[in-house]
């Protein structure tokens, strides 16, 4: 066998089994290569999108265009899904709302982020969010920070305020709320 011929070892490494040098092209991911397609493969990949959860009609939207289906493919699907009622804006940031809250104790200024992020236009934001009346928020957030004071011995009272006040503001909860709710928390406390 002669390497004669320029190529390097090629033709050895493939003889003996050698592995072969990658290409220094990196392959693209699933995720970033261009799919497009057909209706139907848009149809399907909305189904199964929706089997995991309710999602709103601009998260399709961004995820088919993102998978690269054309403009009018992704229009004409999401029209004929919110059509049949399997894509409903109003019902998707009424259960996001119910969910959030309940089981994350977020508050109604996190929420609104949380749907304007999903593309929930601000009239539909603000029905679903009215459903959260005040004195369910502030109890919400007292049992956030009944749970916390429960876990923790208070060494240094302030800190332990400073604390409690920033959990329930990156919660959502105003600063007034947050300040007024952990001052009772503790005093039931007797901290």
């Amino acid at each position: 066998m002669s390497f004669d011929d320029g190529d390097n070892g090629e033709n050895a490494r493939e003889e003996y089994g050698a592995p072969r040098r990658r290409s220094r092209q990196r392959s693209e991911k699933p995720s970033q290569r261009a799919e497009g397609g057909t209706e139907a493969q848009a149809k399907d990949a909305c189904l199964r999108l929706l089997t995991d959860r309710a999602r709103s009609r601009s998260e399709l939207e961004t995820k088919l265009s993102g998978r690269g289906f054309e403009p009018e493919i992704i229009a004409k699907v999401l029209d004929r899904l919110q059509e049949i009622g399997l894509i409903d804006d109003a019902d998707f940031a009424n259960q996001w709302v119910h969910s959030r809250h309940t089981y994350s104790g977020k508050g109604k200024r996190a929420l609104a982020v949380e749907l304007r992020l999903k593309g929930i236009d601000q009239d539909t934001a603000a029905e679903a969010l009215s459903q959260i009346d005040p004195e369910d928020e502030r109890e919400r957030a007292a049992e956030l920070v009944r749970r916390k004071l429960k876990n923790k011995p208070v060494d240094d009272r302030d800190k332990v305020t400073r604390r409690l006040v920033s959990m329930l503001a990156r919660k959502g909860y105003s600063a007034g709320m947050s300040y007024e709710v952990v001052k009772a928390e503790m005093a039931a406390a007797e901290l």
